[in-house]
């Protein structure tokens, strides 16, 4: 962690990072850019969970250590619903898809939904960090 920046900072800076990605993802929905619209759903879900984890001094740059460490802390014990615990699996794998597959596609609709489930996980989220 950089000294110059103590932690209440760099939790509120990954929640800036978050809500500022839900905007962006808006105008590349808007834009038909459906597939960099998945990936950013993704980060923007990542930057809140990285928010979640410094706030709980939890530190990781993989990103699948980060969501088991998610549900063990949270989703497991009960304290988040599991429903975001599939959150942010489905849209890990998606970004995944869309980044590496062939072929892969995605509908406006199947991303307008993702992009609902991202604000929600941002916003439970919020409560947590």
């Amino acid at each position: 962690m950089n000294s110059t920046y103590n932690k209440d900072d760099l939790v509120k800076y990954r929640v800036e990072q978050a809500e500022k990605t839900i905007r962006e993802v808006s105008l590349l929905i808007t834009n038909g850019l459906y597939k960099t619209a998945v990936n950013r759903i993704y980060y923007g879900m990542f930057y809140m969970l990285l928010a979640l984890a410094l706030k709980h001094n939890f530190k990781t740059s993989k990103h699948r250590q980060l969501i088991g460490w998610f549900n063990q802390k949270f989703i497991k014990p009960g304290t988040i619903d599991t429903k975001y615990g599939k959150m942010i699996n489905h849209a890990f794998e998606n970004r995944s898809d869309s980044d590496y597959g062939v072929f892969v596609e995605f509908s406006k609709e199947e991303v307008e939904e993702m992009h609902q489930e991202m604000k929600a996980f941002v916003d439970e989220l919020k409560k947590h960090t």
